[in-house]
């Protein structure tokens, strides 16, 4: 450990993950870039670099953006990010007091807090996650990879989890294509030379989230008013005391939800912002949505510690908690690095690495955003029609640059749109991304699976006690699923009037 931060804090990580940490403040601070979509541009332009420069460089870019959200959040009544809107709702109307500085002063404070509550937690529960995890067989393995799409397809749906399954299983379909790991079979080739090698996961997530959210964002013309006087930019001492309850109950709620499966940084911060309601003082709620300290706590805690939580299945069992997450474990495919259960046998030191990192991160995140929040807000005055113009470009160098192939652009166009797609018709990407980045996990695991279980017989099935626990588990996803779209249809009927009846003409 002590090596892993002593490599961390060498002059040239240092300047690497600071530059990383810049880029992702102001990549988050400016309207309509989201983290997931800084992520996914980086997996390409990360191939270049060694893997400890590509680690600092992509954790602090992370971090920065993670928190960068909050700038235009507070000064300009726009999310830059999406987990940044509690953030929004509570630190814009403190800006129009003139209290935005402080406001985006104890967001800065919130979301170091919230990376702490993410690290620590990440850094005591990882080891008896791999103990777990060791255990685990081709069967289980199978199983886990097919609860991460289920639960993803749950989370991100909302109210209809049916279509969430849908895209997830649309994620691995894709992810089939080319000639399989075990027999070497071509699948869904139909006999072109470019799809034996399989379909880019790289260009496809690119396309679903940098060339969709500028298909998304294009057509939009908001207006907000930034404040003229942004104020102090430090936080009472007070302040931070009076919601360190609620600071600590959002870095375990967002933490949580980190480690589950596709769930999200705004799923964490809606979450953590309802309970906080829900929890405050009677005098507190009043402020609620007027200008809530309490309410930025929540939402910028529970975001960033949701950092920390997705790293956890991400590192120990090879299934991203997130989409940010995904573009991790991507880009370390990339290099060669396998995540899972035998991540401390094949890459010893590797784990604490990114431990140390995220903790230079997350301090140069702290300083880097306090100094930035006034130059940052210069940066609104950019059209955000050509800031997201120029993202074009650096989708498709970013889709050409993994395998130096111009089909992986088309993918990436096709992805693009297909992400505006699903958009338009209230389809969650995440799942998609979710099922492509498991497909390989799930397919190779169960074939093998299949193949022991050859000629054993049901005694030898009925043996795989972790196997059942599983499939319950995968059983319960889909039926809470289904009693949850039942329960909404039913809402939805109640609440609509009931129709006019006409009264029957009489007889002749």
């Amino acid at each position: 450990m002590i090596d892993a931060f002593i490599h961390a804090l060498s002059p040239t990580l240092l300047l690497i993950s600071l530059g990383g940490v810049v880029l992702g403040v102001i990549w988050g601070a400016l309207p309509g870039l989201s983290t997931t979509m800084a992520m996914m541009l980086l997996i390409g332009l990360s191939t270049g670099l060694s893997l400890d420069v590509a680690l600092a460089f992509m954790l602090g870019v992370y971090t920065g953006s993670t928190f960068g959200g909050a700038v235009s959040a507070v000064l300009m009544n726009i999310p830059g990010t999406p987990d940044s809107i509690p953030t929004m709702m509570e630190g814009y109307p403190l800006a129009k007091q003139g209290k935005g500085g402080e406001a985006l002063g104890l967001a800065i404070t919130a979301s170091f807090l919230g990376n702490w509550f993410g690290i620590i937690l990440l850094v005591v529960c990882m080891p008896v996650i791999l103990t777990i995890a060791l255990n685990f067989k081709s069967w289980e393995m199978f199983l886990l990879a097919v609860i991460g799409i289920s639960v993803c397809g749950t989370m991100s749906a909302g109210t209809v989890p049916l279509k969430g399954w849908i895209t997830g299983w649309l994620g691995l379909l894709v992810a089939f294509i080319g000639y399989d790991a075990i027999h070497g079979v071509a699948r869904f080739t139909y006999d072109i030379p470019t799809l034996y090698d399989g379909v880019s996961y790289v260009a496809i997530l690119i396309g679903m989230y940098g060339l969709a959210e500028v298909l998304k964002s294009l057509p939009e013309r908001e207006g907000s008013v930034i404040p003229e006087k942004v104020g102090r930019t430090t936080p009472s001492i007070g302040i931070l005391l009076r919601h360190m309850p609620a600071a600590f109950r959002s870095g375990i709620i967002g933490t949580i939800v980190g480690a589950i499966p596709g769930a999200g940084a705004n799923i964490a911060a809606f979450l953590s912002y309802d309970i906080g309601r829900r929890r405050a003082k009677p005098e507190e709620q009043a402020k609620w949505g007027k200008g809530s300290y309490e309410g930025i706590v929540c939402a910028e805690v529970a975001n960033n510690a949701n950092m920390g939580g997705s790293m956890l299945p991400t590192l120990t069992l090879g299934i991203p908690g997130s989409a940010p997450a995904a573009a991790m474990l991507a880009a370390l495919q990339l290099k060669n690095v396998v995540l899972g259960p035998a991540i401390e046998v094949d890459h010893p030191g590797l784990v604490a690495f990114i431990y140390a990192l995220l903790i230079v991160a997350n301090l140069m995140t702290w300083v880097a955003a306090l100094v930035l929040i006034k130059p940052c807000v210069k940066l609104f005055t950019l059209r955000r029609e050509l800031l997201l113009a120029l993202i074009i470009p650096i989708c498709v160098i970013g889709a050409y640059s993994v395998r130096t192939n111009m089909f992986d652009v088309w993918i990436m166009l096709a992805g693009g749109f297909l992400g505006y797609f699903f958009y338009i018709f209230k389809f969650p990407a995440a799942p998609v991304v979710l099922g492509v980045i498991l497909a390989p996990i799930a397919d190779e695991n169960l074939r093998r699976a299949l193949l022991l279980f050859e000629n054993k017989g049901l005694p030898f099935f009925a043996q795989q006690y972790v196997g059942h626990v599983l499939l319950l588990a995968i059983a319960a996803v889909f039926v809470e699923g289904l009693l949850r779209e039942r329960r909404t249809r039913r809402r939805v009927a109640a609440a609509q009037p009931p129709e006019a009846v006409t009264p029957a003409k009489p007889h002749a």
